[in-house]
C-alpha cells in the first residue's frame, strides 16, 4: 500500500501555493515541471501532468494493439523491423 503524505499549504493572494518539498519528491516534479489538479467533489489530487498524461493515453489506447494484431512484443518488434526495411528502400 502506498505511502499517505499529509502536507498543508497557505494560498497567497495571487492563489499561488508553494507545494512541500516532501510532496514534491513523492509526484517526482522539480522545478520547471508542471502538475495537473483534478477536481472530484471537494477533494483536489494534484499529480505529476506528464505521468498523468501517459496514463490518460494508456488508458485511450487500451486494447488497439489487439485490434490491429499486435498479440505478442514479437509482433511489435517484426513490425518495426518490416517498417524500417521499407523505410530504407525508398
Amino acid at each position: 500500500m502506498a505511502e499517505t503524505l499529509v502536507n498543508d499549504a497557505r494560498v497567497m493572494s495571487k492563489g499561488q501555493v508553494t507545494i512541500p518539498k516532501n510532496i514534491r519528491t513523492a509526484l517526482g516534479v522539480s522545478t520547471g515541471d508542471r502538475v495537473t489538479f483534478i477536481v472530484e467533489g471537494d477533494s483536489v489530487r494534484v499529480v505529476n501532468s506528464a505521468v498523468y498524461a501517459m496514463k490518460k493515453l494508456q488508458q485511450q489506447m487500451k486494447g488497439e494493439a489487439e485490434k490491429a494484431g499486435f498479440l505478442f512484443e514479437e509482433d511489435i518488434a517484426a513490425w518495426i523491423t518490416a517498417s524500417r526495411r521499407e523505410e530504407n528502400e525508398e
